[in-house]
């Protein structure tokens, strides 16, 4: 089981990284009149979401590494049911901000799952 939730956080890092290679050099305005970057965006954000709503499901203790855990799975799920209604600034401020602080926590996480895994 401990492998599934590693894999679920490899996942969500690899997103959070092409998500700051898509947005390196754009500025909000850019974003906002490039309707393939959006998508990308928007994509890689429910790959985060869906990744991270798998591995809580497997490992709970996952909401204590990551504060914002809710709110990610949260914003995952207005995008796959809402989607006829995305706030794009909204998502901008995602994508600029809360993606480059969620990173490190992934990594933590993924650290404290290697040592769980190596105590078995």
């Amino acid at each position: 089981m401990k492998q599934k939730v590693a894999k679920r956080l490899h996942d969500a890092l690899a997103a959070t990284s092409e998500i700051s290679q898509f947005i390196e050099g754009e500025t909000e305005q850019s974003y906002l009149s490039d309707r393939k970057l959006q998508l990308a965006l928007l994509f890689l954000l429910t790959i985060v979401g869906e990744s991270l709503s798998q591995a809580r499901r497997d490992d709970p203790s996952l909401n204590e590494l990551i504060p914002k855990l809710h709110s990610i799975v949260g914003m995952r799920n207005r995008i796959v049911h809402v989607y006829d209604d995305v706030d794009y600034r909204l998502l901008w401020l995602a994508v600029s901000i809360s993606v480059p602080e969620l990173a490190p926590q992934l990594e933590h996480a993924l650290a404290t799952q290697a040592i769980e895994a190596d105590d078995r």
